[in-house]
């Protein structure tokens, strides 16, 4: 783990009492409302729901890209809306990762290049930057397409390059919308798998936003959010 990383004693994240509300006009939405959280060191949560009802704003606000209406966000023990913006900015960079449903990658720079890329924005030297990279390319099943652009790659394999990307700083936790959503099934239970790998091999925490139930109950445990409350599914 990196140097910033927060002592094994320390929740990942914490947050307590949260609530996110939107105005309309008159009228204020409720997203959701008194949402508790805590995940450990090594810990995969799966968060699950239907369409709209605030898994992303969820996520959004545990990685720091988003302030709740009311309540509290601590990730590492560091309350994040205590820090300037650059200072949230630099601080979400050296302990999150963040995989999206659709990749996001940069397309015309090479799938080491992409890995890199966060490398070099917290000021790694390049040399240093390509051997995390192409080691982490090689973990993912993916040592000989590392000079391949996203364009050349299969979907399944520019997922697994955006999780290469997520986990190259060493982050203590990887947040993770719908990851698997845009892919057919079979490419899915591979990410899904190489997940899990992931998982029991870095001891890093993954909170992952999903439709897909057996992805989800793979993770270990699994919270449901239903009108605006987080419950804990059976």
């Amino acid at each position: 783990m990196n140097d910033a990383s927060a002592p094994a004693s320390v929740p990942v994240i914490e947050c307590s009492q949260l609530t996110r509300t939107y105005s309309e006009g008159p009228e204020t939405l409720t997203i959701f409302s008194d949402i508790s959280l805590r995940v450990e060191p090594g810990e995969t949560v799966a968060i699950v729901g239907s369409s709209g009802a605030g898994k992303t704003t969820l996520l959004n606000l545990l990685g720091g890209l988003d302030r709740p209406t009311s309540g509290h966000i601590r990730i590492c023990g560091q309350d994040i809306h205590r820090l300037s913006e650059a200072g949230r900015a630099k601080f979400r960079s050296r302990n999150l990762g963040f995989v999206y449903q659709f990749h996001h990658l940069l397309p015309e720079f090479s799938a080491l290049e992409n890995v890199m890329m966060p490398c070099a924005l917290a000021g790694m030297k390049p040399s240093q930057a390509a051997v995390k990279a192409e080691s982490l390319l090689a973990r993912v099943g993916l040592a000989e397409r590392l000079k391949h652009k996203p364009g050349e790659l299969s979907g399944g394999e520019r997922q697994r390059v955006a999780i290469a990307r997520a986990l190259v700083n060493e982050p203590q936790c990887v947040l993770m919308d719908e990851p698997t959503g845009n892919l057919d099934e079979q490419t899915g239970a591979g990410i899904r798998a190489l997940i899990e790998d992931l998982r029991d091999q870095s001891g890093t925490a993954f909170v992952m936003v999903t439709h897909d139930m057996t992805m989800a109950r793979s993770l270990g445990r699994v919270l449901r959010l239903e009108q605006g409350r987080l419950v804990q599914e059976l």
